[in-house]
């Protein structure tokens, strides 16, 4: 069972936003993934408790930031009920979306095992519904993700398998990398993983 901590900071001009402790595994439904963020500070800021199925679909979704709360799910495309801070007033939303995705690591290991990709799969077009911070506002985002390599290296524990993916936003045609190795992001844009206590689940 992975466990571990990420750093996140903005990925334009590397602001710290803070730090994730994780862990994560798979189990009898697909995957789980729970964590909490904190503050450059160490304030409690959020968490996150994502499920998926043995697809890669997300089964359950709990994620809390500046005590606004949202529980989605795959369902009809995916579906999600946003709470304000005071508990009084809650959305719904529905999209024909594949699957969620927001600040967290988590996001980006949860698409990769939805897509399944291989190193001779075409770019595959993928549409999810992001939770922006601070206030986990829903928006509709449209990604192309590729596979472009699968590399084993060496470590002390023996090979580790590294998947460099390019993921790039249909709407403003940005692109950029994300290293995953089994359910643990090595690097992305504005993650960088700080410490593992266990060698990354395989897939």
């Amino acid at each position: 069972m992975p466990r571990g901590r990420y750093s996140l900071h903005d990925p334009h001009d590397h602001t710290p936003l803070g730090q994730e402790h994780f862990q994560c595994a798979p189990g009898p439904s697909g995957w789980r993934y729970v964590s909490r963020t904190t503050t450059p500070s160490g304030d409690h800021l959020g968490s996150v408790d994502l499920t998926l199925d043995e697809f890669g679909r997300p089964i359950r979704l709990e994620l809390h930031a500046a005590s606004w709360q949202i529980r989605g799910a795959a369902l009809e495309g995916v579906t999600w009920v946003r709470t304000d801070p005071t508990g009084t007033h809650a959305t719904e939303g529905n999209v024909r979306a594949h699957a969620f995705t927001g600040t967290s690591p988590a996001f980006l290991v949860a698409t990769s095992r939805l897509l399944r990709l291989t190193p001779r799969s075409p770019a595959t077009r993928v549409r999810l519904v992001a939770f922006t911070d601070p206030v986990l506002a829903p928006r509709t985002v449209d990604q192309s993700w590729a596979l472009v390599k699968s590399e084993a290296h060496a470590t002390d524990s023996g090979p580790l398998m590294v998947d460099e993916y390019q993921v790039s936003a249909l709407d403003t045609g940005e692109q950029h990398t994300i290293h995953i190795a089994g359910d643990v992001v090595l690097s992305a844009p504005g993650i960088e993983l700080e410490d593992l206590e266990s060698p990354p689940s395989p897939r």
